[in-house]
């Protein structure tokens, strides 16, 4: 694949068809305040967790709007250094950054602690439901796990191949295969290139063998 097609990912863990373009061209793709919103990220969350820092792009706004401790991850040493150095700038300190592999060596956090996880342009992983699983077992009762992709409807100006990258309903049939998640209200498109989803914990439904 060219370097004009691949994606600049957030990640935690090496994910295919991925890669950082320049950081502020990066952070022109996305309506960072929009996305926020749309996920009700506010301070009615306390604990949250973000699968892949990457600049920082998301980090500084979530932590400033929630209510507790934002733990964040990323296996690029650049990534975690970057954010880091951000955060300090912004003197922004309920963050905790960390370089780790997510998907070989877990979140290193108590199960039921988290009130939501960001999975922000990610689950196009070769392990999606695996993925949703592991989040979700970190999610208090009615925790939540929310999600952003690129759009399929549309040309964009970065994304994984549409042959891998994931629908709203693909995501919603992942969830559902993972197990212990409820989708909590339908997709919605936030101009011009991404697409929000979102899920909460349910107890009642236990997690999928």
């Amino acid at each position: 694949m060219s370097a004009s097609t691949a994606t600049p990912m957030l990640v935690a863990m090496k994910v295919r068809d991925s890669g950082m373009p320049e950081q502020n061209y990066w952070e022109s793709l996305f309506d960072v305040p929009a996305i926020l919103d749309a996920l009700g990220v506010n301070q009615s969350l306390k604990d949250v967790v973000e699968v892949g820092c990457g600049y920082g792009t998301f980090t500084l706004p979530v932590a400033q709007r929630i209510d507790g401790v934002l733990y964040t991850f990323d296996i690029e040493p650049a990534m975690v250094a970057t954010t880091r150095e951000r955060l300090e700038k912004a003197r922004i300190n309920n963050v905790e950054v960390s370089l780790r592999d997510v998907v070989a060596s877990g979140f290193a956090l108590k199960p039921s602690s988290i009130d939501a996880v960001l999975l922000f342009n990610i689950l196009h992983t070769d392990h999606p439901v695996q993925m949703l699983r592991d989040s979700t077992e970190l999610l208090r009762p009615d925790g939540r796990v929310l999600a952003i992709h690129w759009r399929s409807d549309v040309k964009t100006p970065r994304g994984p191949d549409l042959a891998i990258r994931p629908r709203a309903e693909q995501i919603e049939n992942w969830a559902n295969e993972a197990g212990g998640l409820r989708q909590e209200r339908p997709p919605r498109i936030v101009p011009p290139w991404h697409y929000v989803t979102s899920f909460r914990r349910d107890v009642r439904r236990g997690t999928a063998e």
